[in-house]
C-alpha cells in the first residue's frame, strides 16, 4: 500500500467516525415552562388542555417535549420568583396564564419567548404593540371580554330568579378589569331593577371576613367576578353558595363543574389548548412578534341542574334552552 492510498483510507476513517459520532448525539428535547396563577387542584384542567393541545400536534412528554410546571397558588407575589426559576432552567418557551403572570414576565425583561393564555386586554396592559403584530417576545391568547359582558351575569340571574331584588357581587378591586365589571354590573342592575351589594376581597384571609359579612347581609343571590384569587378558592365559594342556598353566577365553567349553579364566560381550557399551537410555531422558528394575538369569541353558558335541585330552585325552561351545556 503506497503512501497516497494510506492517507485516503485514514481520511475516510476519520470522516466516517466523525459522522457516526454526530449521528449518535442525542437530539435536544425542547423544554417548556408552564406557570399558572392558580393551584394544581383549580388549574389542573388548564394544564391538561395545554398538554392535549401539544399531543394533538404530535408532541409526547419525555420523548420530544419536556414541561416544567409551576403553580402560584393564587399569589401574584410568587410569579416573579417562579419565572426566574424557570429561566434558570433554560426553558425554550414560557407559557403563563393570566395578566399578572404575563406582566411579571415582561417586567422581568427576559428574552425567552412568552406565550400568555387567558389574558384580558393585553393591549391595554402594554404587553403587546398590537393584536396583529405583537412585537417583542410576548404573544398569546386574549379573553374577549367585550362591552356588556359582565352585565350578562345580572341579566341571566334575574331571568332565572325573577323575584330576586338584591344581588351580592363579590369582586377583587385589584383585578385589572375590576372597574369595568363594577360599571357594567351596576348598569345592568339599574336596567333590571335589582339592587347590587358589592363585597371586596384581595387575599384568602380577606375573603374569609368578606364571606362572613356577606352571610350577615342575607343576600338572595351571588355573582362572583373574575379573579385568580377566587379561582384558587373555587371549592370554598361553591360550598358557601350551596350552604346558603344562594342562586350563584360564576365566570367560568369550572365552578359549575365543582357544584356552582351557573356560569357565563369564555372557555379557559380552550385558551390553554390553543396556546400549544403558539408553542409549536415558536419551536419551529416563528418569532412571537410575528404571531397575532387570538381573541376567542365564543362564550359558554352552563347550568348545573343537580345544584338547582339541591337549593330548591326551578330553572325556567327558556333559560335552559339558552344554555350551551346542562349538567344533570
Amino acid at each position: 500500500m503506497n503512501r497516497r492510498t494510506a492517507i485516503r483510507r485514514l481520511a475516510t476513517f476519520f470522516l466516517t467516525t466523525a459522522s457516526l459520532a454526530h449521528a449518535q448525539q442525542p437530539k435536544k428535547v425542547p423544554r417548556i415552562g408552564f406557570i399558572s396563577p392558580l393551584s394544581s387542584s383549580t388549574g389542573g384542567a388548564n394544564l391538561e388542555a395545554f398538554r392535549q393541545g401539544l399531543r394533538d400536534l404530535g408532541y409526547r412528554e419525555r420523548e420530544n417535549i419536556h414541561i416544567e410546571v409551576r403553580w402560584a397558588e393564587g399569589s401574584a407575589e410568587r410569579l416573579p420568583h417562579l419565572i426566574a426559576e424557570l429561566i434558570r432552567l433554560k426553558v425554550d418557551v414560557l407559557v403563563i396564564g393570566g395578566a399578572a403572570g404575563a406582566l411579571a414576565a415582561k417586567n422581568a425583561g427576559i428574552t425567552t419567548p412568552v406565550v400568555f393564555a387567558a389574558v384580558t386586554d393585553p393591549l391595554g396592559y402594554g404587553l403587546i404593540d398590537s393584536l396583529a403584530r405583537p412585537g417583542g417576545n410576548i404573544t398569546g391568547l386574549a379573553l374577549a371580554l367585550g362591552e356588556g359582558f359582565s352585565g350578562k351575569w345580572v341579566e341571566i340571574l334575574k331571568e332565572t330568579v325573577p323575584k330576586v331584588a338584591r344581588l351580592a357581587v363579590l369582586r377583587n378591586p385589584a383585578h385589572p378589569l375590576a372597574e369595568v365589571f363594577l360599571r357594567e354590573t351596576q348598569a345592568a342592575g339599574r336596567a333590571h331593577s335589582v339592587r347590587l351589594d358589592f363585597f371586596e376581597a384581595r387575599d384568602p384571609n380577606d375573603l374569609g371576613s368578606t364571606l362572613s359579612r356577606l352571610e350577615k347581609e342575607r343576600a338572595k343571590a351571588l355573582i362572583v367576578t373574575p379573579s385568580p384569587l377566587f379561582s384558587s378558592q373555587r371549592s370554598r365559594l361553591v360550598e358557601f353558595a350551596a350552604r346558603r342556598r344562594l342562586p350563584s353566577m360564576f365566570f367560568a365553567k369550572e365552578y359549575v363543574d365543582a357544584g356552582g349553579l351557573m356560569s357565563y364566560g369564555p372557555s379557559f381550557p380552550d385558551s390553554y389548548r390553543r396556546a400549544a399551537t403558539y408553542v409549536d410555531k415558536i419551536l419551529k422558528g416563528t418569532k412571537p412578534a410575528d404571531l397575532p394575538v387570538e381573541q376567542p369569541m365564543k362564550f359558554e353558558f352552563v347550568i348545573n341542574l343537580k345544584t338547582a335541585k339541591q337549593i330548591g330552585l326551578t330553572i325556567p325552561q327558556w333559560t335552559l334552552m339558552k344554555a350551551d351545556k346542562v349538567i344533570q
